[in-house]
């Protein structure tokens, strides 16, 4: 085929779905994501210009009682809107499920019974034409039939190959049942195909997961009979001749073969178990070995995408597509993840590879796969949007599929940096290296740092990655410009740390001289008078600090188009609410320090209207000395009474979260007022003694008092607990402390 009859790229969506089971527990992804009961994302998702979107109208959820019980009302409405819009429905039957509580994936008759609720799809959407009737089914038999995580939580291969062999034979009968409506219905037939490495003596067991990662498409393709390497294996398990036979007197070879790619998908193992955490030992009965990520273990890094997209391609000539392609990660990062993965498909179609599609996902993100949603701890990982807000948020991911679904290049100073998964400080273990004249991995020497920001003081000193430029971060003896300069350094963001001395922001002069030799992107304004009670007694400098420094800034970052985000506090409010701020409510400081902020507020977004103004609260976070949770316990230690106040009530903000979201708005472009703190009302006493307890810590020693009694020169409000109409990005308190007391544990 010419280059000119190659079709282009195309940009499709995904929503994460998964309606899993653990015990006779249901985990509903679209509960959690709010998009059961939001129709109007469909007009957001249609806006970022994809042509088709993996949409579920999932077997659980229309007909959990039966087809005759059926509520099609909600996939009417949404299939219907999708038409509409344009948008091109590949619709799911089954995501990571096990069907209604009247099936299981180890029912004999579990194909027998999607077929036929396939089959009223089909017949009640009769202008469908794509489906995926089981999403990632090898994925599903190992975590529900070998591994135990998800029901019928089997832990056996017997169990694992039954699992698999009936959501097979459910996907081809499902598609019979499907073809005899709509003969050109499609097969989008979606897996997750992380390889298996080892180290020479693992070498026959990383086989066999290799060719056992094949399995699904292999019986769905009908490459399955006696000469295949697994064939043995499958019949040992439990399967018989003429079950795997069936397969290939009826073959239902997907139309596009949808290969879902994660960071985390390769595997490496390894017969060295001293050297990995005992939850990752395992064996297979002949050796014991850690069976690890191998992007934490692995020097050269992940399997090259393109590599594993050939051998697919090589295997079954079916045009192939990214099926999902997401990070649950800090925003540069899941930016530079799609990138690659879009780079990557290009090119294989340009070599005349049938590349079809790239699939963005998850558009709302996702719930607790942290855990392999076997818990509901609402752990998040949003996605192109947040659903974290009221309404769901574009993130800078959002901007960057317009662009590329426009033909444009996205482009962003930290988007060609390289990710996580390519510098070595991710390697959790003894680092290893793929020799192929050993045909194995073997060991290798400590890897060499790839380029990553330093910290810089010297305002004339060079960046690392010269051709990037730099995020500036004021304040650097301060807790806030330490914090953001050591994430950054996690999160492989070139910047410049300034102390007063290097960048005076109150000196105009100075601040253009700076900024024009550095030449950022972005600036943080984490400098500024903190002591809240010695500004009674230095008004002037307070304020010439925290408001006409911080406009001056505002004002040179705006003539320059630069992003600018400005720290405010929960101080600028008078305690007269009983329930949380919100950004929208009126400010009447009680104080100097809060009256400076009150106004920093208002001249950086009169000068800056683009700036992110963030308003926090009473910081605590493990690497300074000086903030109140790390004073209390200190005191506690050396056997003294800690006093606090009862009649404060504050929102206590851990500063990793909170320097961590504030980058990822940056990104975002979002713009004005947010309030940023850990959701949870307490006292400055029962934050010490809860803190305390946890801490394992004697919490009599820590006696309340009354703020009047605590003589403190500045008077502040009785509660200034900080809530948002615009999105809780920050988890729970209770979250917060505990990482805090883990992260201190571990310095």
């Amino acid at each position: 085929m010419s280059s000119k009859q190659v079709p282009p790229l195309e940009l499709w969506g995904g929503i994460e779905c998964t309606v899993n089971r653990v015990g006779e527990q249901y985990f509903d992804q679209l509960d959690r994501n709010g998009h059961n009961t939001r129709i109007e994302d469909l007009d957001q998702f249609s806006a970022l210009g994809i042509t088709t979107i993996r949409y579920p109208i999932l077997w659980e959820r229309i007909a959990p009682n039966g087809l005759a019980q059926a509520d099609w009302s909600w996939a009417d409405e949404r299939l219907s809107y999708l038409d509409t819009l344009g948008l091109r429905p590949i619709v799911g039957l089954v995501h990571h499920g096990s069907g209604p509580r009247h099936t299981s994936l180890i029912d004999p008759a579990f194909p027998e019974k999607l077929a036929e609720y396939a089959g009223a799809v089909a017949q009640r959407y009769p202008w469908v034409s794509h489906y995926t009737p089981v999403n990632e089914p090898l994925t599903t038999a190992r975590f529900s039939g070998l591994y135990g995580h998800w029901y019928p939580h089997g832990q056996d291969d017997a169990t694992f190959v039954r699992t698999l062999l009936n959501q097979c034979r459910a996907t081809v009968l499902s598609m019979q049942a499907i073809r005899q409506i709509n003969p050109q219905a499609q097969l989008v037939q979606t897996e997750d195909l992380g390889k298996t490495f080892s180290t020479p003596l693992l070498a026959y067991q990383a086989e066999f997961e290799n060719d056992r990662h094949w399995l699904s498409l292999d019986l769905l393709c009908g490459h399955v009979n006696p000469s295949h390497p697994l064939w043995s294996y499958l019949r040992q398990s439990g399967a018989e001749e003429a079950e795997l036979l069936w397969f290939q007197a009826n073959p239902c070879p997907p139309d596009i073969v949808g290969i879902n790619r994660y960071v985390c998908g390769d595997r490496f193992i390894d017969e060295r178990i001293d050297r990995y955490p005992e939850r990752t030992r395992g064996g297979n009965g002949k050796h014991q070995y850690a069976d690890v990520e191998a992007v934490w273990v692995c020097a050269d890094g992940i399997y090259d995408h393109a590599i594993l997209l050939k051998e697919a391609w090589e295997r079954y000539q079916r045009p192939l597509a990214i099926t999902e392609a997401h990070l649950g990660c800090t925003r540069e990062e899941q930016l530079r993840w799609l990138k690659e993965i879009w780079q990557v498909a290009q090119g294989l179609q340009a070599e005349g590879v049938a590349m079809r599609a790239v699939t963005v996902w998850s558009l709302l993100g996702t719930y607790d796969w942290n855990s392999l949603v076997t818990r509901a701890d609402d752990f998040y990982e949003p996605g192109v949007f947040d659903v974290r807000s009221p309404v769901p948020r574009s993130t800078a991911i959002a901007t960057m599929l317009k662009s590329l679904a426009q033909g444009q290049e996205y482009t962003h100073p930290l988007l060609d940096l390289p990710g996580w998964w390519q510098r070595s400080q991710r390697l959790l273990y003894p680092p290893v290296s793929y020799a192929k004249s050993l045909g194995g991995w073997a060991d290798t020497a400590p890897v060499e740092t790839l380029a990553t920001p330093m910290m810089r003081r010297t305002k004339g000193a060079k960046t690392t990655i010269a051709s990037t430029p730099p995020l500036v971060i004021t304040g650097a003896t301060g807790t806030l410009g330490q914090a953001f300069a050591r994430i950054c350094e996690i999160r492989g963001i070139p910047y410049y740390l300034l102390s007063r001395q290097e960048m005076d922001i109150t000196k105009p002069a100075t601040v253009t001289s700076v900024l024009d030799e550095l030449q950022p992107w972005a600036v943080v304004n984490a400098s500024g008078y903190v002591r809240v009670d010695d500004a009674e007694r230095e008004p002037y400098l307070c304020r010439r600090i925290n408001a006409d420094g911080a406009a001056i800034l505002a004002d040179a970052c705006a003539q320059r188009s630069l992003g600018l985000i400005n720290f405010s506090s929960d101080l600028v409010f008078d305690g007269a609410h009983k329930q949380p701020y919100l950004e929208s409510d009126g400010v009447s400081p009680l104080n100097v320090y809060g009256h400076s902020k009150a106004a920093a507020e208002r001249w950086v977004l009169h000068h800056h209207p683009c700036a992110l103004v963030i308003r926090t609260s009473a910081f605590f976070g493990p690497w300074d000395e000086h903030n109140f949770l790390t004073i209390a316990l200190r005191t506690l230690r050396a056997g003294n009474v800690f006093m606090a106040a009862e009649d404060a009530i504050v929102s206590p903000t851990y500063v990793p979260d909170l320097v961590n979201a504030s980058l990822d708005l940056l990104i975002d472009g979002e713009c004005g007022l947010w309030h940023l703190a850990n959701p949870g009302a307490i006292a400055w006493s029962e934050l010490a003694r809860w803190t305390a307890q946890l801490a394992g810590l004697d919490v009599s020693s820590v006696q309340s008092c009354s703020t009047k009694t605590l003589a403190l020169a500045a008077p502040r409000p009785a509660y200034s607990v900080l809530g948002s109409e615009r999105g809780i990005l920050l988890p729970d308190l209770s979250q917060a402390i505990e990482r805090y007391l883990e992260e201190c544990h571990q310095l």
